[in-house]
């Protein structure tokens, strides 16, 4: 399989987000703190420009067309990594995480999404490249994801993660505490050492990205087989999600049509992958699709929420008199 990134970029990339993370945990967030919106989105606006200045450097490194296939695997990275935020959201609400630790969840969650990522990624490219009739299989997964999801209802409540068999499975072999321990993941109870809440959230958000991985990276191998190019457009779009969550965590459940809009991402990827051998949609057509797909997406949900306003103003609920205060 030929690949675009040599030794050289491999390494200069991994130091480049070795560095950020290190600046980012060493120096911007060293002492634990309470991330406001303004502060989030400066991060956001950082991150999404560091990824347009690669994408930069990738169409002039290596041309349009894989530049092309950067920017598509990244839109598709970072609107599949938005719904991660709605199971974020639930969990650091189930177990009460403290707003001064959540950013410390997120960055470890997300250097350990990274490795995992990586993995997957390399076992990924080596199977295509053995054996191509698994894009068919990748194709047709991605196809049921997508009739799954189009089938969820927006407005159903999620599960309890204190339902899930992953906390169940966790508890069940890990000692673990009751009680927070400021931004520690272990302490010790009785003279032995057992697990803080703060870990079990982190295993959590640890397993929650390794089921979206699932359906993220088949999607983007439909867009490029070149593990350099699906791998960046990866890191770009999971380094970017701490900043995101604290910027979107207090209306993202109002992104009513968001699971639609991404089944028809998937669907459209996995009928891609199903007939590229037959026809190659072209890139561009693929990005302007999904931008498409999100954007109407963005602006449907707007639209509903508005006209949820409206309606609600022009019909308040009765005010029931206070027993005490009524004649």
């Amino acid at each position: 399989m030929h690949t675009v990134g040599s030794p050289a970029y491999w390494i200069g990339f991994l130091v480049f987000v070795l560095a950020m993370l290190a600046l980012d945990l060493g120096v911007f967030n060293r002492h634990a703190h309470v991330v406001k919106v303004k502060e989030a989105l400066v991060w956001s606006l950082v991150w999404v420009g560091c990824a347009a200045a690669f994408g930069v450097l990738v169409y002039f490194a290596f041309g349009s067309q894989r530049a092309f296939e950067f920017a598509t695997g990244y839109v598709i990275e970072k609107a599949l990594s938005v719904d991660n935020l709605f199971v974020f959201v639930v969990l650091f609400t189930t177990f009460q995480v403290p707003q001064a630790q959540q950013h410390r969840v997120l960055f470890w969650g997300v250097l350990g999404a990274l490795i995992m990522r990586a993995i997957f990624i390399a076992a990924g490219a080596v199977l295509l490249e053995r054996f191509h009739w698994l894009m068919y299989v990748f194709g047709a997964f991605l196809l049921f994801t997508a009739f799954k999801l189009a089938r969820e209802k927006s407005d159903h409540p999620q599960q309890s993660p204190l339902e899930g068999r992953s906390y169940r499975a966790l508890v069940r072999f890990l000692p673990t505490t009751s009680h927070y321990e400021g931004d520690r993941f272990f302490t010790k109870l009785n003279g032995r050492n057992v697990a803080t809440p703060l870990f079990v959230v982190l295993v959590l958000v640890e397993v929650t990205d390794l089921i979206f991985a699932v359906d993220s990276i088949p999607a983007v191998f439909a867009v490029t087989t070149d593990p350099f190019i699906v791998f960046t457009s990866n890191v770009f779009a999971i380094l970017g999600l701490r900043a995101l969550y604290f910027v979107l965590a207090d209306f993202v459940h109002r992104f009513h049509y968001l699971k639609p809009a991404l089944a028809i991402v998937l669907g459209f990827v996995g009928v891609k992958m199903l007939i590229m051998d037959l026809y190659k949609i072209p890139i561009l057509l693929s990005l302007g699709v999904i931008i498409g797909t999100l954007t109407g997406a963005i602006l449907l949900s707007r639209a509903r929420e508005k006209r949820l306003a409206r309606a609600a103003a022009s019909n308040p609920p009765p005010h029931d008199s206070h027993p005490l205060t009524a004649p």
